[in-house]
């Protein structure tokens, strides 16, 4: 008896699922924000506010040493997105795919963020920036109260934006649409990249 009274309880929850919302200002190295989820649409389970800045700058002579290090795993790092956008490429069609579907166990009160995205290269900044359109025009089409928008960036590697999100997630219908998702070989790979 205790255990059906548990089981219908986890598939109430999972049915009215939860509340997130997202608040976020990042430039640079600077990410300012707060974060809130809450089940079954009014209880706080989860509270966060973050905020992070650049570290201050030390003045020891061997300290002087570490910014060239800093700059080849920065060097590392550009390589490491231009490895996971290749990952990610194959994966396009199967992300337009779960976005149509999850869009539907999705309730949009509020879902407005701005991108500004940039890498090295004028001409993969483009290439990119393309894809991102093209996603966003799926999510503004399939709710009134979805305003994304992109602008690129040429003057270097760059991923900076902000946004003000409020959503209800339906979790009991967002479970197949993410099983079959991450059944998908392409995206099996692309989350095992980004592990690594």
């Amino acid at each position: 008896m205790i255990i059906s009274i548990i089981i219908l309880f986890i598939i109430i929850l999972l049915y009215f699922g939860v509340k997130i919302s997202l608040i976020y200002d990042k430039k640079g190295p600077e990410l300012e924000g707060c974060l809130q989820i809450s089940i079954l649409r009014k209880i706080k389970v989860f509270s966060k506010d973050f905020l992070s800045s650049q570290p201050a700058k030390k003045e020891d002579k061997k300290d002087e040493e570490e910014p060239k290090e800093e700059e080849e795993s920065g060097e590392d790092k550009k390589d490491d997105k231009k490895e996971l956008f290749k990952l990610a490429k194959p994966c396009f069609s199967h992300f337009v795919e779960f976005l149509k579907s999850a869009m539907k166990c999705i309730r949009v009160e509020k879902l407005e963020n701005h991108l500004i995205f940039g890498m090295d290269s004028y001409v993969e900044t483009a290439k990119y920036i393309g894809y991102i359109w093209s996603l966003m025009i799926i999510v503004n089409s399939s709710h009134k109260n979805a305003k994304l928008s992109a602008q690129p960036s040429f003057n270097g590697s760059i991923l900076d934006g902000n946004g003000d999100n409020e959503l209800e997630i339906n979790i009991l219908k967002l479970i197949p649409p993410v099983i079959r998702l991450v059944l998908k070989k392409e995206v099996r790979t692309l989350i095992k990249g980004a592990i690594k």
